[in-house]
């Protein structure tokens, strides 16, 4: 609410310059009291990031839900592998072919897989899509209320709040038994998508001065063939865009753990607190440029290597430019990458090889052939521009945001969507991660923190 309303409560917030002067000194202050000496962490071996320097992540958990596999155990040693990634036991490529060798959409049937355990029957697989398509309602009155009327500069946050105002309309918000979470869960998973796009054409109506469209979901679609019909003012897509728009739900619906918005899931649930609390949680994570944002950067790097890249078909000119990105001389100066390297993945992201041929196929359909070539240029020469540049502790391969943006860009999906499309997808995986985490029974999460501050006295106020 602004002051121009004229019903706020209190004082609206200072501008004036001895509070911006205040508010400048208070942020040196905050930064100088809040920096930890970078030497302290090796000397009390702390793992930043809860991983040591070869990768290898510290055990915090144990799950039945997903593995994500980068290297296998040789001696006492580990040695790098290709990645694989497994959905409840089942390897994704299996996955990913067995539900394309029958012509069908797979997000469905992958949610239930991940949150029940096993492969559903066909008459499972049609209860659950009946199922979801009768949850994919919201009130009238909740989308203008809860969404439209209050627009977000960013969707992620316009979601976060949309789920947390969904708290307010269930019967039992508190609960968490298995079967009130699971019941929760899937109002979640099947709400989503209303979430992402509506909180998308409220943001474009006042930040773009868009015209306001909403379209209603469709209850014969699936899940990514009603994101596109819910998006577009036409409403129309083609069989492809809808297939390749499935295989990346499929792709991001679950990835272990110990990812941070997945962990973030287990931390919170061990509170004990209520499921819309938990996932608006996930979705702060998630939000994140290291997290479900590099997507968006890296688009953007690649337009930016366009403009400034004369030749598309000289190694040299891209290494260059590359290196030039590494040394913070060129695009956001930040010195990454981005879409290169994973925590775990190493000699390969199994979700970059399966994104990478249909972005092969859309390229071709949308007369991108060029650009994609280019890409993949990018992908083959990165590891060694960024081995020339820095010292590196395991191999480095493309991650699955180095395709993901670039399929949604093809597919017309705006920037502000990439990472709640994502989330739209991996609320599946918080929600089964959620369920595990109650069913274990588990402690509260509580990881120690060493602190390495000097004791000193109180100074009274008149002698400080």
């Amino acid at each position: 609410m602004t002051p121009q309303d004229g019903n706020c409560v209190g004082k609206p917030p200072h501008t004036s310059g001895h509070a911006i002067s205040a508010l400048e000194r208070w942020g040196e202050m905050a930064l100088e009291s809040s920096r930890v000496d970078a030497e302290l962490y090796s000397r009390y071996d702390v793992k930043r990031g809860l991983r040591d320097v070869s990768g290898k992540g510290v055990l915090a958990g144990l799950t039945q839900i997903g593995d994500v596999v980068g290297s296998a155990p040789d001696g006492d040693a580990y040695i790098p592998i290709p990645g694989e990634l497994v959905y409840r036991g089942i390897e994704i490529n299996e996955l990913v072919r067995g539900f394309q060798a029958a012509d069908r959409f797979g997000f469905e049937e992958t949610a239930y897989l991940v949150l029940f355990g096993e492969l559903p029957s066909a008459e499972d697989l049609s209860l659950f899509e009946r199922h979801l398509a009768e949850s994919r309602v919201l009130p009238r009155h909740f989308i203008n209320d809860a969404i439209l009327r209050m627009p977000s500069r960013d969707v992620m946050n316009a979601m976060s709040r949309a789920v947390l105002a969904l708290y307010t309309r269930d019967e039992n918000p508190d609960d968490t038994s298995i079967q009130a979470v699971l019941r929760q869960s899937l109002q979640l998973i099947a709400t989503f998508p209303l979430l992402a796009v509506y909180a998308y054409q409220a943001h474009a109506n006042q930040f773009h001065d868009s015209s306001l469209v909403i379209h209603s979901p469709a209850p014969e679609l699936s899940t990514a063939e009603n994101i596109l019909r819910m998006l577009r003012p036409d409403t129309k897509f083609t069989d492809l865009e809808a297939k390749v728009l499935d295989l990346a739900l499929v792709l991001h619906a679950e990835h272990g753990g110990g990812n941070n918005s997945s962990f973030t899931a287990h931390v919170v649930s061990s509170s004990g607190t209520d499921t819309f609390a938990t996932v608006a949680a996930s979705l702060g994570a998630l939000k994140g440029p290291k997290h479900g944002g590099a997507n968006i950067k890296m688009v953007r790097m690649f337009d930016d290597l366009k403009r400034n890249v004369s030749d598309w078909t000289d190694d040299e000119q891209i290494e260059a430019y590359l290196l030039r990105v590494l040394g913070k001389d060129a695009f956001d100066r930040s010195g990454l990458i981005y879409g290169m390297g994973h925590p775990v993945y190493s000699v390969s992201d199994p979700r970059t090889i399966i994104m990478r041929e249909y972005a092969r196929d859309l390229a071709e359909m949308k007369g991108l052939s060029d650009e994609y070539q280019l890409l993949t240029k990018v992908e083959d020469i990165a590891p060694g521009a960024i081995g020339k540049s820095r010292k590196m502790y395991k191999g480095v391969s493309a991650n699955v945001d180095f395709y993901s943006g670039y399929i949604y860009r093809m597919l017309g999906i705006p920037e502000e969507l990439y990472t709640p499309i994502f989330a739209v997808s991996r609320v599946v995986g918080w929600c089964a991660h959620r369920i595990e985490e109650l069913a274990s029974g588990g402690k509260i999460i509580r990881p120690a923190y060493k602190s390495v501050a000097s004791r000193r006295e109180y100074v009274p106020l008149e002698q400080r």
